[in-house]
């Protein structure tokens, strides 16, 4: 058995992963779907002062209160920040870290210059006005892929404004993720913001694969998005453990 930790990325809640779950639990499998603090049902909390290192912390917290192990932290978008921070701080506890078209970010690396600068410039100009200084208001759908309407209503009532200050504060790192194997899954069935990402996990001599859908793959493709977490988990339990 293996345990999953589905990490989602900016805007979205633990619910995001619904329609992946079910097949890696009916697989045998654990999984934890958290949501980071100031979003979704955690938007209670919402604060200027949320940054990536609360967000990782919410993570190494449920990590740490689950005493989980071997787990295969994943994580979307935005959250290749989180897990890589996760992964620095408790190394031990993972067996893998897969990033769905997410940032793959260095030690001094902010989210927002991991972006293209026309998209990061976007990104810039929406906080500073209608996110009024620190959040960043939900992007469009159609910009991120998703154009079935019954995913577009699904999608939107329940997306909700992200604390800008997760993008700007840099990732701290020691170089002990580096002792996680990781991998990269790219969406390929949109306007690829994440793909400079993808050719810097290739780079390193990271697995690389692709989902021919928008960047939502848990929404729009999660039957083909679960087949390949699930090939990741069996992919950890032929490896050697490591020491």
């Amino acid at each position: 058995m293996t345990t999953f930790v589905l990490v989602h990325g900016a805007w979205h809640g633990g619910w995001a992963w619904q329609r992946v779950v079910p097949a890696l639990r009916a697989a045998g499998h654990e999984v934890h779907t958290p949501t980071l603090s100031g979003l979704s049902d955690r938007a209670h909390l919402l604060d200027p002062r949320i940054g990536l290192a609360t967000h990782v912390q919410d993570v190494v917290a449920l990590l740490e209160a689950y005493d989980a192990r071997d787990v295969v932290l994943v994580g979307h978008s935005y959250a290749g920040q989180v897990i890589t921070g996760v992964a620095d701080l408790v190394p031990d506890r993972l067996a893998r870290r897969v990033y769905l078209d997410a940032f793959v970010g260095d030690d001094g690396d902010s989210a927002i210059e991991l972006l293209p600068p026309t998209v990061a410039g976007h990104f810039r100009e929406s906080a500073a006005g209608p996110g009024f200084g620190w959040l960043v208001p939900v992007r469009p759908l159609d910009r991120l892929g998703v154009t079935d309407p019954a995913d577009v209503a699904w999608l939107t009532e329940r997306l909700t404004p992200h604390p800008w200050r997760t993008y700007t504060e840099p990732l701290r790192l020691t170089g002990k993720h580096e002792q996680v194997p990781a991998e990269f899954i790219e969406c390929t069935g949109w306007m690829r913001v994440f793909r400079p990402q993808s050719e810097r996990a290739a780079a390193r001599g990271w697995g690389t694969r692709t989902i021919a859908t928008g960047h939502e793959a848990m929404v729009t493709a999660p039957d083909e998005l679960a087949a390949l977490l699930l090939d990741s988990a069996s992919a950890d339990h032929a490896a050697p453990t490591r020491s």
